[in-house]
Formats: C-alpha cells, structure tokens, sequence
C-alpha cells in the first residue's frame, strides 16, 4: 500500500502540473465497499490516469509483457504497474472474456474496485463503440455497483502508435453509480445486454461522445 500510494501520490502530481485535468464527480465513487469503474477509452495512457485520479485503488487488466520486459525499463514498468495495481493478461486473451473476468472476481470479494472498457480496446476514431457484455456479467454476478466515466481530451496526450506524451488539458466526469441485481454467474444473455446498454447509455452521457453503430474490431487491450 505504501509503494501504491507514493506512485499514485507522484503521478497524480505530474498529472496535475502539465496537464491540469478536469475532474468532477468524485463524490460518486463509494468509500468502502466493492466498485466496478467503467471507462470510455480514448488513449493508452486511461487506464494510468484513472488509477491515478480515482480516490480509491482502482484495478486493470494490462498486457503481459509490461511486466516481463528485460533490463531497467522493463523493470520500472514492472513495478509501476504493480504499484498501481494492474493484472497481467497474455496478448491474444480477450480483456472481455470470462477467462479474464474471473479474476477479478476476488478483488471485487475483497470489498476492494476494479476497472473494465466495455468497448474493450481504444477508439481511434473517437466514437463510443457498442459495450462488449463483460461488464454486464461481472455486474450481475457480483452485485457490486458501476461507476460510468467519461474521459475527453486523452486521445491527445499520445497519438496512436507514438512513444511520446504531449501534456494537453483533458477531463475526467465520473457518474453516479448504477444497481444491478445481483444474479450470480447463471443469468440469461439478453439480461447482460441490457446491463450493459445501461452502462454505455451511462458513459455516452459523459462522453458526449458519438455512438458507433458495432464493435471496436482491433484485438489489443
């Protein structure tokens, strides 16, 4: 906790100094208890940034090789990432899938939050993709509660394919949170759909964002 808190503590920090961020409703995320954060995803470095900003730890999957890259970068990586809480997933394995979800079945048991793109990977066209119903399963089968946020602005702290990190005001809105029944892991394909329009609905509110009619294709987390 203490290394969680001084990466959180000194990113938060730069954060704020270079880009001056936008952030209203964080009265929305529950003090105790477990929470499911629901994100639009604009850029590679959301996940950091909702971590960093959110007023409780926050857990996201992140791609493997983060934590497995050789030599002093790769273990800079490695214990920033831990720190801030990511779960390592193998390229190729569907952040959506149950595979994936079931594993954060025991942080969300723990009381504590975790975090998941419905779209399931980055926009790059800036529209919010139809949500993938990993969010609706986990919803309904833990019971916990889901915050919706809308990010705007982060596509442009790092364009698509560049290493480089340009600081550019962005906003952070997180909504109020959304109930779901609690059904435990046996409930029906149409309700998770339905869960998980509400939850899009939710984030396209936020957003302002303009709806895409499909999925987002691309494969990467």
């Amino acid at each position: 906790m203490a290394l969680y808190d001084a990466a959180r503590g000194t990113t938060r920090g730069l954060i704020a100094l270079s880009c001056r961020p936008t952030i209203t409703g964080l009265e929305n995320v529950p003090t105790e208890g477990p929470f499911i954060v629901a994100p639009n995803h604009l850029s590679f470095l959301d996940s950091v940034l909702v971590q960093t900003l959110m007023p409780r730890k926050v857990a996201f999957f992140a791609k493997a090789e983060y934590f497995t890259t050789k030599g002093f970068k790769g273990r800079m990586m490695k214990s920033f990432f831990e720190s801030v809480g990511s779960i390592p997933v193998e390229r190729g394995e569907q952040a959506a899938s149950v595979a994936a979800l079931k594993s954060l079945l025991d942080i969300l048991a723990a009381g504590d939050g975790v975090g998941i793109y419905p779209e399931g990977t980055r926009s790059r066209d800036g529209k919010l993709y139809r949500g993938r119903t990993g969010v609706g399963w986990l919803a309904l089968t833990t019971g916990a509660p889901v915050i919706p946020v809308g990010l705007k602005g982060t596509e442009k702290l790092q364009a698509a394919g560049s290493n480089m990190i340009r600081p550019q005001h962005f906003s952070m809105v997180i909504g109020k949170p959304l109930s779901f029944q609690k059904t435990g892991p046996e409930h029906s394909l149409p309700a998770r759909r339905a869960a998980t329009d509400s939850i899009m609905d939710a984030i396209a509110e936020l957003s302002g964002q303009q709806r895409a009619e499909g999925y987002n294709q691309s494969k990467s987390i």
